[in-house]
C-alpha cells in the first residue's frame, strides 16, 4: 500500500474552513489596495515638491508683498516638516478635501465631478468600439494564422499601436472634419446647443437620451464619433492582438479536436466553444484597456479640445495649479485601482477554479 505524505503546510491549509480562507484573501486584497493607495499618495506628495513651481506664488501673484508671501505660506502648511506636511495631505485626500483650484476658484473636487463624465462618456464609447472590432479581428487573424488575412490584421493592429495618437486624431480632423466635413468640429457640442439640455448624468449622450432631444443627440454624436474612434483604435490593436494570442493557444486544444471530430461546425467550434474560453481571460485586458483609456485620453482631449479630466489636467499643470493636477492624478490612481479589482473579482465570478 502506497503511503502518502501530507506537509504541515497542506495539513493546514484542508483545516481551514472556506470562511476563513475567504477573509484570509480578502484581507490580503484589502491591504494591497492600501498599501497601492498610500503609495499612489505618497509618489503624488512627493512629484509635488520636487516640481520647480512654487505653489505658494502660484496662490498669490509675482506681485505681492514679502508679508502676503509668508503669511500664505504659512497657510498651506509650507513651514511645516515634510512628514507632518505628507500626513496632512492624507487626511486631507481621505476626507475628499483636494483643495481649492486657483485657475477655476472652485473646490478641486467640485472641477473633478464636473469634467470626468464626459472622460467617462468618450473612453466607455472607445472601448465599446475597441472590443465590437478587436475581438473579432483577432479571433480572424488566429483562425487564417499566417495567411493574408492574418498579415492584414496584425499590419492594422501594428499601426494602430504604434502610431502616435496625436498624429493620428490631426490627420482625423483635417480629413473628416476640414475636408470632408463628416463630423463636428472640437469640443462635444457646436456652441450654440450647450448648456440647452438638463445635466443629469453629466454625459451629453444619455442626458439627451433622457430628454428626447434628438437634435442635440444626434450633434453630440458627430461630435464624439472621431476622437472615440481614434482612442477604440488604439483600444483594437490592443485587444484584437490578446485575442489572437489566446485563440492561438485554445485552438491547439484537444477538446477542439474533440469537437471537429464529432462533427460540430467550425463556426460552432471557434465562435462558441474556443472564443467562450478565451472570453475569460479576455475580461482583464478589457478591464484594463478601459483603464488605460481613462487615464491616456489627455492627448486626444487637448486635440479635440474635449472638456475632460485630461484637458483639465493639462490646463492645470500650465497654470501651477498644483492643487488641480495632484486632484486629479489621484483621482486617475484610484480609477485604475477600482477596475484592477474589479477585474479580479469578474475574473473569479465567470471562473470558479480562480475562487
Amino acid at each position: 500500500m502506497t503511503s502518502v505524505n501530507i506537509t504541515p503546510e497542506a495539513r493546514r491549509r484542508s483545516a481551514a474552513s472556506p470562511f476563513a480562507r475567504r477573509t484570509k484573501r480578502f484581507g490580503a486584497a484589502l491591504f494591497s489596495i492600501l498599501a497601492t493607495l498610500f503609495g499612489l499618495l505618497f509618489v503624488t506628495f512627493l512629484i509635488a515638491r520636487v516640481m520647480p513651481i512654487d505653489p505658494v506664488l502660484a496662490v498669490v501673484g509675482e506681485r505681492a508683498s514679502n508679508e502676503i508671501y509668508e503669511a500664505a505660506y504659512k497657510q498651506l502648511g509650507l513651514d511645516k516638516p515634510l512628514v507632518v506636511q505628507f500626513l496632512y495631505y492624507v487626511r486631507d485626500v481621505v476626507t475628499g478635501d483636494f483643495g481649492m483650484s486657483t485657475l477655476t476658484a472652485r473646490p478641486v473636487l467640485q472641477d473633478i465631478a464636473r469634467v470626468f463624465p464626459a472622460t467617462l462618456e468618450l473612453a466607455t464609447l472607445a472601448t465599446i468600439i475597441g472590443v465590437a472590432l478587436g475581438i473579432p479581428a483577432g479571433v480572424i487573424a488566429a483562425v487564417h494564422e499566417g495567411r493574408w488575412q492574418d498579415q492584414i490584421l496584425r499590419f492594422i493592429g501594428l499601426f494602430g499601436y504604434s502610431m502616435p495618437i496625436f498624429w493620428i486624431g490631426l490627420i482625423g480632423l483635417l480629413v473628416f472634419y476640414g475636408k470632408l466635413g463628416w463630423v463636428g468640429g472640437p469640443g462635444r457640442l457646436d456652441i450654440y446647443y450647450v448648456d440647452i439640455v438638463p445635466s443629469i448624468t453629466g454625459m451629453i449622450l444619455i442626458d439627451s437620451l433622457i430628454a428626447r432631444d434628438w437634435t442635440i443627440f444626434w450633434n453630440a454624436v458627430s461630435h464624439i464619433i472621431l476622437p472615440a474612434s481614434i482612442l477604440g483604435y488604439y483600444s483594437l490593436a490592443y485587444i484584437s492582438r490578446m485575442t489572437r494570442s489566446f485563440m492561438l493557444e485554445q485552438l491547439g486544444q484537444e477538446y477542439i479536436t474533440t469537437a471537429r471530430v464529432k462533427g460540430l461546425s467550425e463556426t460552432k467550434v471557434i465562435w462558441r466553444h474556443a472564443l467562450g474560453n478565451v472570453m475569460i481571460p479576455l475580461i482583464t485586458v478589457i478591464v484594463l484597456s478601459y483603464a488605460t483609456l481613462l487615464e491616456g485620453s489627455v492627448l486626444t482631449e487637448v486635440i479635440f479640445a474635449w472638456p475632460g479630466l485630461g484637458n483639465y489636467i493639462t490646463n492645470a499643470l500650465l497654470s501651477a495649479d498644483m492643487n488641480a493636477v495632484l486632484g486629479g492624478t489621484v483621482i486617475v490612481g484610484l480609477v485604475f485601482v477600482g477596475l484592477n479589482l474589479l477585474s479580479d473579482i469578474l475574473y473569479k465570478f465567470v471562473d470558479p477554479r480562480a475562487r
